[in-house]
């Protein structure tokens, strides 16, 4: 398997003449002018703007490829490719299980990357029937379904052995924006973090997009053999209802999100038997969903 850290044009990180440009894997560097008012009388003073460096994320447009047919386009930060492809296949339903995906090859293109992913001839045939043609963007909700039936997927049940202490989710929480090198450097992408029942961060996946960072956190989570029923899953985005489909679809009975759900994903929480909370900040939450797995 080819992996995009080894593509020299996004691992190198070069000085451009004359545009004052760094590029890396998952960032640039660019000489910006930024305002810095000293008092209300420097406003109007130009003075008052200063020349300095500021780290943005990179975006790419990544295909995913299955079996030769490209099935979905996504604009993503350029890291982690093989997560993300492993955790789309299978939140999206693609793949029933890990067993059934073969290769996958990390190829770039002129004006982006390719995920060629080989998987199964059964599950490809379904694919085919499917006839979907995603076409996914950053703050993309529903990508590219064709009816109304397709909208709302309702996941099988989740499991209902998992209890996690008040106390491991503020410890998440609180260890979340240390592990998050990315946003630090950029403050401008989304984090998912899997964290064990005592609140220890085991695997942080970060992206552009917020369904991105999920989808390359539940890959990791499947490639590294993390059970569904060992922990739990903190998301830096809103709880919307596909973040909460995907997360269903892997078995995740827990979710912390950083902001607050909407009512359809809570819905869809519910019926699926997931725990849901909110609104996490500062060691303070809110559960809108089958709440005994907090104790």
């Amino acid at each position: 398997m080819k992996n995009a850290l080894e593509d020299s044009r996004f691992e190198a990180t070069t000085d451009l003449p004359g545009g004052d440009l760094a590029v890396s894997v998952t960032r640039i560097t660019r000489r910006t002018s930024r305002f810095m008012p000293a008092d209300a009388s420097s406003i109007a003073n130009s003075s008052s703007f200063e020349t300095r460096n500021e780290t943005l994320p990179q975006e790419v447009p990544v295909a995913m490829v299955y079996n030769g047919i490209s099935q979905a386009v996504m604009l993503a930060t350029p890291d982690d490719l093989e997560d993300f492809a492993l955790g789309f296949s299978l939140s999206e339903g693609i793949l029933k299980h890990s067993g059934e995906l073969y290769e996958i090859d990390v190829v770039e293109q002129a004006n982006g990357i390719e995920l060629r992913v080989e998987i199964s001839a059964e599950r490809f045939a379904g694919l085919k029937e499917r006839r979907r043609n995603l076409a996914g963007r950053t703050g993309c909700g529903l990508c590219g379904v064709e009816s109304l039936d397709q909208a709302i997927r309702q996941p099988l049940p989740v499991a209902a052995g998992l209890r996690v202490p008040v106390r491991s989710i503020q410890r998440a929480l609180a260890e979340m924006p240390d592990q998050q090198t990315l946003y630090r450097a950029t403050h401008a992408v989304h984090g998912a973090a899997w964290a064990d029942q005592n609140g220890k961060i085991m695997l942080v996946r970060e992206d552009v997009g917020r369904h991105n960072a999920l989808d390359k956190l539940l890959g990791a989570m499947t490639r590294q053999r993390f059970a569904a029923d060992s922990g739990f899953m903190l998301l830096s985005s809103r709880a919307s209802v596909e973040m909460v489909q995907k997360a269903a679809m892997l078995g995740i009975e827990l979710l912390v999100f950083i902001a607050t759900p909407t009512g359809l994903a809570i819905r869809i929480a519910e019926q699926s038997g997931l725990t849901l909370a909110g609104c996490a900040r500062s060691g303070d939450f809110s559960i809108y969903t089958h709440p005994q797995r907090v104790v």
